[in-house]
């Protein structure tokens, strides 16, 4: 069940309606400041990070912290506060208001920068390497905070560029803050220094932007914390899996890091041995790589027409796999390098243009991938335990992370190349992203819906606003083709469990994907009683676990295109209902302009209404539509009123 309250989500919506894409948020105060904060602690993280690799690695001989294993070691102190202390940092962001741990992070961080910056004046690594897990430290307990703080004040029709936003600026601050690290730690005789005055600079503008981010109530103020950390890591881990859906889609994004990470610390030993190419092409790979995951984060809100569209996963996952393996057929079919190439030189090869654009879009994939994975585990989380799960995520986030090192470590020890390691890695996502899928078929049934409505149907939607975001409803729809399932998929922004006519499940492939979505097979009373029954329990008890119940009233697939008279089960359910305690609202709905398609039944066979007799009747790209009408009570709820609601939205 989605979180929100209905007052919440209706103040949301409105707030929606008056921006027309995701960039508008940065003019919002809901959004910018908390925005700019992040942006800013991740940008110092890789200032710092950086810089203090450069300085171990270039500048200082240090005999027990060996160059070769600096940025290692600088690595995975950075990685161990989120093993320790993520389960802790989970618990306080529920238990406490948001915008003030926010503000006391940014404290922290002022703090440790100062510290910091004594440590690069001095050139005392040990004091700088205190400072790495302090700021692992730093992003440990800002990760919860950041990840709940977006559903309490974004709706669900911005959560998706919201998210997108958050990761575009995320991997633009890590860019940037790489770049900036690497050239003022270089600076003759004052690069230390202009690193530490940096540092601080940075921490103290999150610190007064900080001040300008939004009260965000706690959401367990009565939760008693855990101080434990083991403990409390195995309880979050059970917790979220308690919902299945949403700890198989935390287990999906820490894939996406698992596969990001191995791309992100290998690209200079790609640059050097595969690519023979100098530092700059090194950074330009990360350039391609950081550009690429921030342009597909931002194209998430576009191809989901500003919802939570979780049928992007399965496409990211797909571009993950395709470009990861082809970048190892474009490495492997580079001509010899007489040496190794400047960044001018390596853009002058064409053949090298095919490995930065399987680059760019490998990480595109990746960006589409993972945004609606974090929007989907923020709507269905309970907003009581939301920040512990997230903390569950960036859990398992840094064990794959490691798991990813040692492993590509050792193929690389046994004497595999870096291409052959990329070739594998697409290779595995391709299987890892199959397994996913037919754990969670939400995904791929919300991927054949967003496939349907974009490459056969156009399809244009009317006041599905209407549609409810959390509760139980029942969704009443003409029935106008063998596909209106499907199309109505990819308008809700929940799950639907239909009542479908039991003889659909006879039909190939539409039978196979409406088993797959857990329809619910409905026979007539007369032909099959017990079947009836069945029906009728089954919906019922969607509707006490809070779900959308669709349902077609005509009972059957229209055979003229005309709207036929409804039958009394929808009443049944309603009562049935009532009942129990439930008041379940019915919202009325009607596709248009789909009668004639290939799944319409407009065709003649023997003299009987008969479908899918001729493909592409209409083309590709055929306009339909769906117009949703404001919900009925179900106290007044009359089935001539139902159908005539649904008949004026037909005309609509």
């Amino acid at each position: 069940m989605n979180s929100l309250t209905s007052t919440d989500a209706a103040s949301h919506f409105a707030n929606a309606q008056h921006h027309p894409n995701q960039f508008a948020l940065l003019a919002q105060r809901r959004f910018a400041p908390f925005f700019w904060v992040q942006f800013l602690g991740a940008g110092n993280d890789n200032v710092f990070k950086f810089a203090f690799t450069v300085l171990v690695t270039y500048q200082l001989q240090v005999s027990w912290l060996p160059a070769s294993l600096a940025g290692l070691v600088i690595g995975a102190l950075f990685i161990l506060p989120f093993l320790l202390f993520s389960a802790t940092s989970g618990q306080l962001a529920d238990k406490y208001p948001k915008e003030v741990l926010i503000r006391l992070v940014k404290n922290l961080e002022i703090v440790i920068m100062a510290l910091a910056g004594w440590g690069f004046l001095q050139q005392n690594v040990a004091v700088l390497l205190t400072c790495v897990f302090l700021m692992g430290l730093h992003s440990t307990l800002f990760g919860p905070v950041k990840f709940a703080y977006l559903p309490q004040h974004l709706s669900e029709r911005e959560l998706t560029g919201g998210n997108g936003m958050v990761e575009m600026g995320t991997f633009v601050a890590i860019l940037l803050g790489n770049v900036a690290g690497g050239l003022l730690i270089a600076m003759p005789l004052v690069g230390p220094a202009a690193v530490a005055a940096a540092c601080l600079t940075l921490a103290l503008l999150g610190r007064v932007l900080a001040q300008a981010v939004p009260a965000s109530p706690p959401t367990d103020a009565a939760l008693v914390i855990n101080w434990n950390p083991f403990t409390e890591t195995w309880r979050n881990l059970r917790l979220a899996h308690g919902n299945l859906v949403v700890f198989r889609s935390l287990l999906g994004i820490s894939w996406m890091w698992f596969f990001g990470a191995v791309f992100l610390s290998n690209f200079p030993a790609f640059a050097h041995d595969v690519l023979r190419g100098d530092e700059q092409v090194a950074s330009l790979l990360l350039v391609v790589f950081s550009v690429g995951v921030g342009a597909g984060a931002l194209l998430c809100e576009v191809l989901s027409r500003r919802h939570v569209e979780i049928g992007q996963v399965p496409l990211g996952a797909i571009g993950m796999s395709v470009f990861a393996v082809d970048l190892y057929f474009a490495t492997e079919a580079l001509p010899p390098a007489a040496g190794t190439h400047s960044l001018s030189g390596f853009l002058a090869q064409p053949a090298h243009w095919r490995v930065l654009a399987d680059l760019a879009l490998l990480s595109m994939a990746a960006g589409i991938y993972s945004v609606p994975m974090y929007a989907l585990i923020q709507m269905r989380s309970p907003a009581s335990h939301r920040a512990r799960i997230i903390a569950a995520n960036n859990i398992l986030n840094a064990l794959f992370m490691i798991v990813s090192a040692l492993l590509a470590g050792a193929l690389l020890g046994a004497g595999l190349g870096l291409a052959q390691v990329f070739l594998l890695l697409g290779l595995a996502n391709a299987l890892v992203a199959a397994y996913i899928f037919l754990l969670v078929p939400e995904y791929l049934l919300r991927f054949i819906a967003w496939v349907a409505t974009r490459l056969v149907y156009r399809l244009r939607l009317q006041g599905e606003e209407r549609i409810p975001v959390q509760g139980p409803a029942i969704l009443a729809c003409n029935h106008v083709s063998y596909v209106d399932a499907v199309l109505l998929m990819a308008a809700s922004p929940r799950p639907i469990r239909f009542l479908m006519d039991h003889r659909i499940f006879r039909v190939p492939v539409l039978g196979w994907l409406f088993r797959l979505a857990k329809a619910i097979p409905v026979a007539p009373q007369k032909e099959d009683p017990a079947a009836y029954e069945a029906a009728f329990e089954a919906a019922a008890q969607v509707l006490r676990e809070g779900d959308l119940l669709g349902i077609f009233p005509e009972g059957g697939l229209t055979a003229d295109g005309t709207l036929q008279p409804f039958k009394p089960g929808v009443l049944k359910i309603v009562e049935r209902a009532r009942a129990e305690g439930l008041a379940v609202p019915v919202v009325p709905m009607a596709l248009t302009h789909l009668w004639g398609s290939f799944f319409s039944r407009i065709e003649r066979v023997d003299g009987r209404p008969t479908a899918m007799t001729r493909p592409f009747r209409r083309g590709l790209f055929s306009r339909v539509g769906l117009n949703v009408g404001e919900p009925l009570a179900p106290e007044a709820l009359a089935l001539d009123a139902l159908r005539e609601r649904v008949a004026a939205l037909s005309n609509g």
